[in-house]
Protein backbone atom coordinates (compact mmCIF):
# COMPACT_ATOMS: atom_id res chain seq x y z
CA UNK A 1 0.00 0.00 0.00
CA UNK A 2 1.20 3.41 -0.85
CA UNK A 3 0.06 6.31 0.65
CA UNK A 4 1.18 10.20 0.12
CA UNK A 5 -0.17 13.67 1.62
CA UNK A 6 -0.48 16.58 -0.65
CA UNK A 7 2.51 19.05 -0.52
CA UNK A 8 3.07 22.69 -2.02
CA UNK A 9 4.66 23.83 -5.06
CA UNK A 10 6.93 26.78 -5.17
CA UNK A 11 7.03 27.63 -8.99
CA UNK A 12 8.42 24.02 -9.90
CA UNK A 13 10.35 23.57 -6.51
CA UNK A 14 8.78 20.40 -4.35
CA UNK A 15 8.43 22.59 -1.30
CA UNK A 16 11.23 24.80 -0.19
CA UNK A 17 14.89 24.70 0.09
CA UNK A 18 17.30 26.25 2.99
CA UNK A 19 19.90 27.40 -0.02
CA UNK A 20 17.47 30.27 -0.55
CA UNK A 21 17.78 31.91 2.69
CA UNK A 22 19.61 35.15 3.34
CA UNK A 23 22.04 34.30 5.75
CA UNK A 24 24.86 32.16 5.55
CA UNK A 25 23.48 30.43 9.23
CA UNK A 26 20.55 29.79 8.27
CA UNK A 27 21.78 28.16 4.57
CA UNK A 28 23.90 25.68 6.66
CA UNK A 29 21.64 25.47 9.67
CA UNK A 30 17.87 26.58 8.94
CA UNK A 31 16.68 22.99 8.28
CA UNK A 32 14.73 22.97 11.57
CA UNK A 33 12.80 26.13 10.64
CA UNK A 34 12.55 24.95 7.29
CA UNK A 35 10.59 21.88 8.30
CA UNK A 36 8.60 23.71 10.60
CA UNK A 37 8.02 26.38 7.45
CA UNK A 38 6.82 22.88 5.71
CA UNK A 39 4.45 21.76 8.53
CA UNK A 40 2.72 25.07 8.75
CA UNK A 41 2.25 25.53 5.31
CA UNK A 42 0.68 22.18 5.18
CA UNK A 43 -1.45 23.27 8.06
CA UNK A 44 -2.77 26.08 6.55
CA UNK A 45 -3.11 24.44 3.20
CA UNK A 46 -4.78 20.70 4.00
CA UNK A 47 -6.35 21.86 7.56
CA UNK A 48 -7.40 25.78 7.13
CA UNK A 49 -5.11 26.45 10.39
CA UNK A 50 -4.42 29.91 8.16
CA UNK A 51 -3.00 31.65 10.92
CA UNK A 52 0.37 29.83 10.35
CA UNK A 53 1.15 30.94 7.23
CA UNK A 54 0.94 34.81 6.71
CA UNK A 55 0.92 34.80 3.35
CA UNK A 56 -1.45 33.41 0.60
CA UNK A 57 -0.98 29.49 1.77
CA UNK A 58 -2.99 28.62 -1.86
CA UNK A 59 -0.32 30.76 -3.88
CA UNK A 60 3.17 29.74 -2.53
CA UNK A 61 5.86 32.54 -3.44
CA UNK A 62 9.59 31.87 -2.88
CA UNK A 63 10.10 35.48 -1.61
CA UNK A 64 7.49 35.58 0.61
CA UNK A 65 8.48 31.49 2.10
CA UNK A 66 11.81 33.06 2.68
CA UNK A 67 10.61 36.01 4.68
CA UNK A 68 8.44 33.42 6.43
CA UNK A 69 11.62 31.48 7.21
CA UNK A 70 13.00 34.26 8.39
CA UNK A 71 10.03 34.63 10.86
CA UNK A 72 10.46 31.28 11.96
CA UNK A 73 14.74 31.83 12.87
CA UNK A 74 12.94 33.36 15.67
CA UNK A 75 11.32 30.68 17.60
CA UNK A 76 14.09 27.54 15.72
CA UNK A 77 17.13 29.33 15.25
CA UNK A 78 20.36 27.87 14.04
CA UNK A 79 23.03 27.49 16.72
CA UNK A 80 26.42 26.09 17.13
CA UNK A 81 25.69 22.11 17.80
CA UNK A 82 22.37 22.62 15.53
CA UNK A 83 18.68 21.77 16.47
CA UNK A 84 20.09 18.12 17.56
CA UNK A 85 17.68 17.15 19.94
CA UNK A 86 13.56 16.75 19.10
CA UNK A 87 12.97 18.74 22.51
CA UNK A 88 14.80 21.98 20.75
CA UNK A 89 12.37 21.54 18.09
CA UNK A 90 8.87 21.19 19.92
CA UNK A 91 9.84 23.74 22.21
CA UNK A 92 10.38 26.11 19.40
CA UNK A 93 7.44 25.62 16.66
CA UNK A 94 4.97 25.16 20.35
CA UNK A 95 5.81 28.44 20.87
CA UNK A 96 5.76 29.57 17.04
CA UNK A 97 1.81 27.54 17.20
CA UNK A 98 0.43 29.18 20.62
CA UNK A 99 1.93 33.12 19.58
CA UNK A 100 0.43 32.63 16.23
CA UNK A 101 -2.59 31.65 17.93
CA UNK A 102 -3.23 28.46 17.04
CA UNK A 103 -3.94 25.65 19.97
CA UNK A 104 -5.43 22.46 17.93
CA UNK A 105 -2.20 21.33 16.83
CA UNK A 106 -0.14 19.35 19.99
CA UNK A 107 3.29 18.08 19.45
CA UNK A 108 5.70 15.35 21.15
CA UNK A 109 8.31 12.89 20.03
CA UNK A 110 8.60 9.22 19.14
CA UNK A 111 12.58 8.77 20.07
CA UNK A 112 15.10 7.07 17.92
CA UNK A 113 15.69 4.09 20.68
CA UNK A 114 12.67 2.72 19.57
CA UNK A 115 12.57 -0.30 17.33
CA UNK A 116 12.05 -0.60 13.34
CA UNK A 117 8.88 -2.11 13.82
CA UNK A 118 7.34 0.67 16.45
CA UNK A 119 9.13 2.81 14.46
CA UNK A 120 7.07 2.20 10.79
CA UNK A 121 3.74 1.39 12.82
CA UNK A 122 3.90 5.29 13.69
CA UNK A 123 4.52 6.34 10.28
CA UNK A 124 1.66 4.23 9.11
CA UNK A 125 -0.43 6.29 11.69
CA UNK A 126 0.63 9.55 10.96
CA UNK A 127 0.22 9.57 7.38
CA UNK A 128 -2.76 7.76 7.30
CA UNK A 129 -4.00 10.26 9.45
CA UNK A 130 -2.98 12.95 7.00
CA UNK A 131 -0.28 14.42 9.22
CA UNK A 132 3.28 14.84 8.01
CA UNK A 133 6.35 14.18 10.11
CA UNK A 134 9.24 16.21 10.85
CA UNK A 135 12.49 13.64 11.26
CA UNK A 136 15.58 14.09 12.57
CA UNK A 137 18.41 12.35 11.74
CA UNK A 138 22.14 12.24 13.07
CA UNK A 139 24.46 10.25 12.55
CA UNK A 140 24.66 7.21 10.88
CA UNK A 141 26.98 4.42 9.62
CA UNK A 142 25.77 4.09 6.35
CA UNK A 143 26.63 6.58 3.76
CA UNK A 144 24.01 5.94 1.41
CA UNK A 145 22.00 8.10 3.92
CA UNK A 146 24.85 11.26 4.57
CA UNK A 147 22.24 13.40 2.78
CA UNK A 148 20.44 13.13 5.83
CA UNK A 149 22.88 13.12 8.46
CA UNK A 150 22.49 16.12 11.05
CA UNK A 151 19.61 17.15 9.13
CA UNK A 152 15.79 17.77 9.98
CA UNK A 153 13.17 16.82 7.20
CA UNK A 154 10.06 15.99 6.37
CA UNK A 155 8.38 12.44 5.71
CA UNK A 156 5.00 12.56 4.11
CA UNK A 157 4.48 9.32 2.59
CA UNK A 158 5.13 5.56 3.06
CA UNK A 159 5.47 2.79 0.49
CA UNK A 160 4.60 -0.92 2.33
CA UNK A 161 5.11 -3.46 -0.33
CA UNK A 162 6.48 -7.32 -0.39
CA UNK A 163 9.97 -5.61 -0.72
CA UNK A 164 10.29 -3.33 1.74
CA UNK A 165 8.88 -0.64 3.69
CA UNK A 166 9.83 2.91 2.01
CA UNK A 167 9.07 6.77 3.24
CA UNK A 168 9.01 9.57 0.93
CA UNK A 169 11.61 11.95 2.59
CA UNK A 170 11.29 15.59 1.35
CA UNK A 171 14.73 18.19 1.68
CA UNK A 172 15.89 20.87 -0.49
CA UNK A 173 13.03 21.16 -3.12
CA UNK A 174 12.61 17.83 -3.65
CA UNK A 175 12.21 13.80 -2.44
CA UNK A 176 13.62 10.94 -2.20
CA UNK A 177 11.87 6.97 -1.10
CA UNK A 178 14.04 5.85 1.41
CA UNK A 179 14.38 2.05 2.62
CA UNK A 180 13.04 2.95 6.38
CA UNK A 181 14.72 0.01 8.24
CA UNK A 182 17.81 1.45 7.08
CA UNK A 183 17.17 5.32 8.00
CA UNK A 184 16.15 4.14 11.05
CA UNK A 185 18.69 1.68 12.36
CA UNK A 186 21.38 3.97 11.99
CA UNK A 187 23.62 1.64 14.16
CA UNK A 188 24.61 5.10 16.12
CA UNK A 189 24.45 7.11 19.32
CA UNK A 190 22.65 9.63 19.95
CA UNK A 191 19.68 8.60 17.94
CA UNK A 192 17.62 11.32 16.42
CA UNK A 193 13.35 10.49 16.02
CA UNK A 194 10.44 11.84 14.57
CA UNK A 195 7.93 15.10 15.96
CA UNK A 196 4.53 13.47 16.43
CA UNK A 197 1.70 15.95 15.48
CA UNK A 198 -2.09 15.84 16.94
CA UNK A 199 -4.94 17.82 15.58
CA UNK A 200 -7.94 18.63 18.16
CA UNK A 201 -11.25 18.88 16.27
CA UNK A 202 -11.56 21.73 18.96
CA UNK A 203 -9.58 24.80 20.35
CA UNK A 204 -8.32 22.87 23.96
CA UNK A 205 -10.35 24.68 26.93
CA UNK A 206 -13.24 26.17 24.78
Amino acid sequence: MKRELNHHYIGESYGGNQDWFRTFWMRIGGCGAETACESSLYFAREFGFTKLYPFDAGDVKREEYVDFAHMMEDYLWPRFTGINKLSIYINGYVKYLRDAGEYRVDVSEFSGDHTYEEAAEKVKEQIDAGLPIPFLTLRHKDARYSDYVWHWYLVNGYDDTEDGFKVKAVTYSGYKWLDFEGLWNTGCKPTGGMIIYTVNEETPGL
